[in-house]
């Protein structure tokens, strides 16, 4: 490829999708089943979509994997960014992941509008609880999950990101792979500061991929810098022993580089067992 500078101010800077996320010939198309949540005791008064996608190759015999993703439709949309469900069918029938059910999930919305901040933003274990007693039980009575959570994993964009680690941090005994593509660490709610949460807590061992833009939202700010704040928390997973990888790109706080990046983070998110430390 030719050399091309970047724009001094990095504004506008576009990555190429690989060929991961097209359709490849002689890889079968999963399957997308589409449900809506209206029972939620957890966010009562809430209704949310959710899909579940099913790789060809599943098999009710074999438990298969899990992964949950934040915002859903978006992620799930062959048209934008993520075309999550093109990369799974090409990762799966490539070896590099297994067979995996994934749940993608919005966030849920009530008469006063979308309830997506109070849901992603909060620092509690309402949304694993969601997760835990009420969307992924549904989806296990219809197909099989294994109970080893080893094989279960969460991820998601922007406050979707941050969202998957507080799940993850809060209920590492249900997710212990998390993928984190511009996070909002600084929006967390209750003034939690999640690298120094990372440093002063002990937890087993995460797998954590995360991604920012080097102008990502309040990038040149003393606060509220997304930047700043994912290279921080990188770094205390780092030091805390966790198995973190940080991806850094050009441009901000869109969801171009990531959907680039999904199928090298899913890669290095499953490459082995959680317990396996001698590949760090």
């Amino acid at each position: 490829m030719p050399f091309a500078p970047l724009p001094p101010d990095q504004d506008g800077v576009r990555y190429l999708h690989g060929p991961d996320s097209s359709r490849r010939a002689g890889v079968p198309e999963g399957s997308v089943v589409e449900h809506t949540w209206t029972d939620s005791a957890v966010f009562p008064g809430t209704t949310r979509r959710y899909w579940v996608h099913v790789p060809a190759p599943y098999d009710p015999r074999r438990p298969a994997a899990l992964m949950v993703f934040q915002d859903g439709d978006g992620f799930l949309d062959p048209d934008d960014e993520m075309r999550a469900a093109t990369v799974l069918d090409n990762l799966v029938d490539d070896g590099a992941v297994p067979v995996t059910i994934s749940v993608f999930v919005e966030p849920g919305t009530a008469p006063a509008g979308s309830s997506r901040n109070a849901e992603y933003d909060a620092f509690d274990d309402r949304y694993a609880r969601l997760l835990a007693d009420e969307i992924i039980p549904e989806v296990r009575k219809r197909w099989a999950v294994t109970d080893d959570h080893d094989q279960w994993g969460i991820g998601g964009f922007s406050s979707g990101g941050s969202c998957a680690f507080t799940a993850a941090w809060l209920r590492p005994d249900l997710f212990g792979r998390v993928l984190g593509f511009s996070s909002s660490f600084p929006q967390v709610a209750s003034g939690t500061s999640v690298p120094e949460l990372v440093a002063g807590e002990s937890r087993p061992p995460l797998r954590v991929f995360l991604q920012v833009g080097r102008r990502d939202l309040g990038w040149d700010e003393p606060r509220d810098n997304w930047f700043a704040e994912n290279l921080r928390v990188a770094a205390a997973l780092a030091e805390a022993g966790h198995d973190v990888r940080l991806v850094i790109g050009d441009g901000g706080h869109d969801a171009n580089h990531a959907g680039v990046l999904l199928p090298d983070a899913l890669r290095w998110l499953w490459r082995t067992p959680l317990g396996d430390r001698a590949a760090l």
